[in-house]
């Protein structure tokens, strides 16, 4: 489970916070400007809270007093709006970046086994501008996933998807997460979608939740 009870003094609002995660999808919903990326960022590591805890399985993240954890040791998949693929590396480089060398024999079956899953083997030899966007998609949920993380986090995964891929996409993320069983946090700003994927939606709106359902 995830606990996260944060607070970040943010430019023109005060980031205030808190929820809980089972093996589910979690939506974080609202206006541009919510807060919701930030609270990804910092669930990762990438940005920190000014005070609070962030807890994944009891295991600290983030405590008043004591030194945040890095975010390269928080086990966290992380999926960025615009992907972040290399552009110089081919599909099957960018899935495994980030896998630990140590673990590579072990990694390599879970790569396999998620490059079938969301249907892309014949896409390994290619590099990011000579694959669609749909394809990009399942690119970089194969490299976030292919970690093995104990949390996936997707910031407007499907934004940038023309309508037919997006639905399609749609289907894939609750698919996949019947298969891994962790908790997904996916940040949307489109209420169909929210409604869609998410076990619960959070309603954000200047840093704080308005309603939780």
């Amino acid at each position: 489970m995830l606990d996260v009870n944060i607070n970040k003094q943010l430019p023109h609002f005060l980031l205030d916070i808190a929820f809980q995660v089972e093996d589910e999808i979690l939506v974080l919903f609202g206006p541009s400007g919510a807060g919701k990326t930030t609270i990804l960022n910092i669930i990762a590591g990438l940005e920190h809270p000014d005070t609070g805890h962030i807890l994944l399985n009891e295991r600290s993240f983030f405590q008043n007093g004591h030194k945040p954890l890095p975010t390269q040791k928080r086990n966290v998949g992380y999926l960025f709006q615009d992907y972040a693929l290399f552009p110089h590396m081919t599909v099957a480089h960018n899935i495994a970046y980030g896998v630990d060398k140590k673990a590579q024999a072990e990694a390599s079956l879970l790569i396999n086994q998620l490059v079938e899953v969301l249907g892309i083997p014949h896409l390994l030899p290619k590099y990011p501008h000579q694959i669609s966007g749909g394809e990009k998609q399942r690119v970089a949920l194969a490299r976030a996933l292919a970690t093995a993380p104990s949390l996936l986090l997707l910031d407007e995964p499907l934004s940038a998807l023309d309508r037919e891929t997006r639905l399609e996409c749609q289907k894939e993320l609750l698919r996949l997460h019947q298969i891994w069983k962790i908790p997904f946090i996916i940040v949307t700003h489109d209420l169909d979608e929210a409604k869609k994927l998410g076990d619960r939606i959070l309603f954000l709106e200047h840093g704080a939740v308005r309603t939780n359902r």
